[in-house]
């Protein structure tokens, strides 16, 4: 196993720069931005149709009128995935150009969405079809989102723009400057989309949907969905964090599913797709990447080591809502082989008994799309309309996710538990493997259930002449892969600044979220899952002048414990 764990580290350069790469980005980032759409949407569906599953069913001008609002959010997803992703992209190109001659981005924006349309619409004779603006078009809004912000490249930087005099005022000159990309790129995909219909009777989003067909297909198959759920336990496992590799591949296919499901159920029939957003967030990531969700509590009830005993304390709360990077780093999980064979298959083992739950056995597939932090057992139970067969299948893969876990748990645990009972003989102490739960050693100090802020001191951070750090305002924004250890760090800090009337406010931020804010942050921390963005990341910080800090597991999850500290690695960076 050490042999295979030192391969597998030795991979680890190559999958972060895949998931650094500037277009894999553009593309998650733009999908995330889409998100509120897809939620809000879904406020609606849930109106609709979640009172079928007691029998109730509104009339059908009633029904008609609660869809408005989803048919005209999610109904036109890939137009606004265009637009966010090409936003993306150009912020990125943008790093790469001297500030006094950067692309505009609303123009950009508009020409992407232009050539969009162009591609997308099916023309007939009773008028234009939409289809294709909606979720059926997500992969062609990347193809236009990632291609219209590189020819805005190559004219800025070359300067292959309409030249204004100096007389005349920037916001007219600007407007000049944009009319050359902006043909150009409305005109490639209008002059293609013309070929496309001469030579095959489709448009762009037409033919993609037809080419990939055979990929949506297999990636519904046994097959197909254990290698995605594995492979985002297996680049976590590396130390990269997974969706942010496999998301970008399959959030068309899973949007795309989960609509398809919907008009399914709405016809009468069973929602057969298994690959939707929530079968991911919920089935494959039960807990978090490597479904974790029963293993925090098989730590809080059976571990007899103080260390997962105090871990499964202090995690069993975030872990229940999908923040897993407590017992991920706190564990560790991440490159211990001990952990590695359940860490993989545990996902792969949940989505094909879901699968089986829906093909063989008759169940429905997900159809509506919720938070991705709401406890994975309820989210299954509503993603699913209540199927009956939903609350057999959370029951029996809680108990399967025990057996794998198990094993393997135990094994880690009498380590651990032998560890700490040779170091209590070497200190002169009696072995006792029995759990004290309010143990804080140093061995269980970064996950330590007790509550620092009652025993801290209450000074204020202060530099080496005494001047108080925080004596003008300070803000800071905490970055991580989906907002949820970001958001415990951030919440620690502007607690503890409350309390000791400090001027500092945090802000936490999945990564590719509202990152202009960074221009306005006089420090950036990156959580360590997010260690393979560093680069990206560094270049807007640089940009803007402001510091950024990176951290290890341990000591990032004992941030989020420790206020003190926090506010001392504060301080530390700033400097």
């Amino acid at each position: 196993m050490d042999v295979i764990t030192s391969r597998i580290e030795k991979m680890k350069p190559g999958f972060e720069k895949i998931a650094s790469n500037a277009y894999v980005s553009a593309i998650r980032d733009g999908f995330i931005a889409s998100m509120p759409i897809i939620l809000f949407s879904s406020l609606f569906i849930l109106v609709a149709y979640v009172p079928n599953a007691w029998g109730y069913h509104w009339p059908t001008n009633v029904e008609n009128n609660i869809m408005i609002a989803y048919n005209y959010s999610m109904g036109l997803l890939a137009l606004f995935v265009t637009a966010t992703t090409a936003k993306n992209l150009t912020d990125t190109k943008n790093l790469d150009l001297p500030k006094t001659n950067q692309m505009n981005a609303v123009s950009v924006i508009l020409a992407a969405e232009i050539a969009f349309i162009i591609s997308a619409i099916v023309q007939n004779k009773g008028g234009a079809d939409l289809t294709y603006l909606g979720t059926q078009g997500l992969v062609t809004s990347y193809i236009v989102g990632l291609i219209v912000p590189n020819v805005y490249f190559v004219c800025i930087k070359n300067n292959v723009t309409i030249k204004m005099p100096p007389q005349v005022p920037q916001n007219i000159s600007q407007t000049f400057k944009d009319v050359i990309p902006m043909f150009l790129s409305v005109t490639i995909f209008w002059a293609f989309s013309l070929l496309l219909a001469t030579f095959t009777g489709k448009n762009l989003a037409q033919l993609i949907i037809s080419l990939l067909a055979p990929i949506f297909s297999a990636s519904d198959s046994y097959l197909g969905l254990a290698i995605i759920a594995g492979a985002m336990g297996f680049f976590w496992f590396v130390g990269v964090q997974g969706p942010s590799i496999v998301a970008p591949a399959v959030a068309a296919i899973e949007v795309t599913n989960t609509a398809d499901n919907l008009k399914l159920i709405q016809a009468g029939h069973q929602a057969t797709h298994v690959l939707a957003q929530n079968a991911q967030d919920y089935v494959m990531n039960m807990g978090g990447t490597g479904s974790t969700f029963v293993l925090v509590f098989l730590f809080l009830f059976l571990a007899r080591s103080k260390q997962l005993r105090a871990l499964g304390k202090a995690a069993f709360i975030p872990v229940s809502f999908s923040v897993n990077e407590p017992i991920l780093f706190g564990a560790p999980i991440i490159m211990n082989p001990i952990f590695f064979v359940p860490f993989v298959v545990t996902p792969m083992v949940n989505i094909c008994l879901f699968k089986f739950f829906i093909e063989v056995l008759g169940m429905n597939g997900m159809m509506y799309t919720m938070p991705w932090v709401i406890p994975a057992p309820i989210g299954i139970l509503i993603s699913t309309g209540f199927a009956p067969l939903a609350f057999v299948f959370v029951a029996l893969s809680l108990i399967l996710d025990v057996f794998i876990w198990l094993p393997f748990m135990r094994v880690y645990d009498n380590d651990l538990l032998e560890t700490e009972n040779e170091n209590a003989i070497k200190e002169g102490l009696v072995p006792d493997e029995s759990v004290e739960e309010n143990s804080t050693d140093d061995s269980t100090v970064m996950a330590s259930s007790v509550d620092d802020s009652s025993t801290e001191t209450k000074a204020s951070p202060v530099d080496e002449s005494g001047n108080n750090v925080f004596d003008k305002d300070t803000a800071v924004m905490v970055i991580c892969a989906g907002g949820g250890t970001s958001g415990i760090l951030a919440n620690a800090l502007n607690k503890t600044a409350k309390e000791r009337n400090l001027k500092l406010s945090a802000a936490a931020r999945a990564y590719g979220q509202d990152m202009n804010m960074i221009q306005d942050m006089d420090l950036v921390i990156l959580a360590p899952q997010m260690d393979s963005m560093k680069g990206n990341v560094q270049k807007i910080t640089d940009k803007y002048g402001v510091k950024l800090a990176t951290t290890s597991g341990k000591e990032y999850i004992e941030l989020t414990r420790n206020p003190e500290k926090s506010l001392q690695f504060v301080k530390a960076n700033l400097a």
